[in-house]
């Protein structure tokens, strides 16, 4: 059973899935150029973001409960409106094939919609295959970029209203 639990983004739990996250990111990496960055976990409190920690209380195989976890925070708003932003999404590859990516990306999605979102955007980058299903399955196309993060070549947005 999975369940999504808000945690500051800078809890330990929540700490630990992101070094795991950027540990695996780094290693693949093209050009070995990956530079990780912690959020700060005050664009995590609502109504402005959350944070949350994907839990599998039937998880053995990586000797925890806690799984993965994702976010999402407001960011300046763009032209349709209130912009909300995802934020490390990521599921032990343990768990991976289940949907629970899906099922987080509802999730993270339902609650900018209850906080008045027009629209969801996310960057993210080429090399990770799977994700970029996922954002297309669930309805994101790609749009321009809307920052400069040096590890994105890719961004996306979903309109909400």
């Amino acid at each position: 059973m999975v369940r999504f639990i808000e945690m500051a983004a800078d809890a330990p739990t929540a700490h630990d899935l992101l070094t795991e996250y950027f540990a695996a990111r780094a290693e693949v990496f093209p050009g070995g150029e990956y530079r990780p960055t912690y959020p700060d976990a005050s664009a995590f409190v609502a109504p402005d973001g959350v944070f949350l920690v994907v839990e599998d209380e039937a998880a053995e195989a990586v000797g925890r409960t806690e799984v993965g976890c994702g976010g999402i925070r407001r960011i300046p708003d763009g032209p349709a409106g209130a912009r909300y932003e995802v934020k490390h999404l990521y599921l032990d590859p343990s768990t991976r094939g289940r949907g629970w990516g899906r099922l987080l990306l509802d999730e993270l999605e339902r609650r900018a919609r209850a906080w008045g979102a027009a629209e969801l955007v996310l960057d993210t980058h080429h090399t990770l295959a799977a994700a970029g299903g996922l954002y297309a399955s669930a309805g994101f196309t790609p749009i321009e970029p809307y920052n400069d993060n040096p590890n994105a070549t890719r961004w996306y947005g979903k309109a909400l209203t």
